[in-house]
């Protein structure tokens, strides 16, 4: 199986993923520029980790699966589990590769509890 990477906010819900992320600081201020600056790099990470196989483009196959995330505080992906599947195969498949090629995300900061270092995470593949 080939894969494409695909980077850009068409493939990938940036927005969904920066609202996951931003539920993961419940009780922090938004003002703290750590915790804004970690997020915006967990979105910019995991858009340019984002794979779209080859395959599925030509038969423009779509989906949108989610996936619960645990991170420790180096970063390292510890545990992930696909709670949302996107019933496509082909793209579910690939979960497996993107998360080892995402691990390991940006280390969140200490401003954020370590009972939100677990978070689902929405992984969107959209042909526009």
């Amino acid at each position: 199986m080939s894969f494409f990477k695909v980077s850009g906010l068409k493939h990938l819900s940036a927005l969904a993923v920066a609202g996951v992320l931003a539920a993961t600081t419940v009780g922090v201020p938004d003002a703290m520029a750590d915790v804004g600056a970690w997020r915006k790099a967990m979105v910019k990470h995991i858009i340019d980790k984002h794979i779209y196989p080859r395959s599925a483009i030509q038969q423009e196959v779509e989906g949108t699966a989610k996936v619960r995330l645990t991170i420790d505080r180096s970063g390292a992906i510890v545990n992930y589990e696909i709670v949302e599947p996107t019933g496509q195969a082909i793209l579910d498949e690939t979960i497996p590769q993107m998360m080892d090629r995402m691990n390991p995300v940006p280390p969140p900061p200490d401003d954020v509890p370590d009972g939100n270092l677990t978070f689902v995470l929405p992984l969107s593949w959209r042909l526009q």
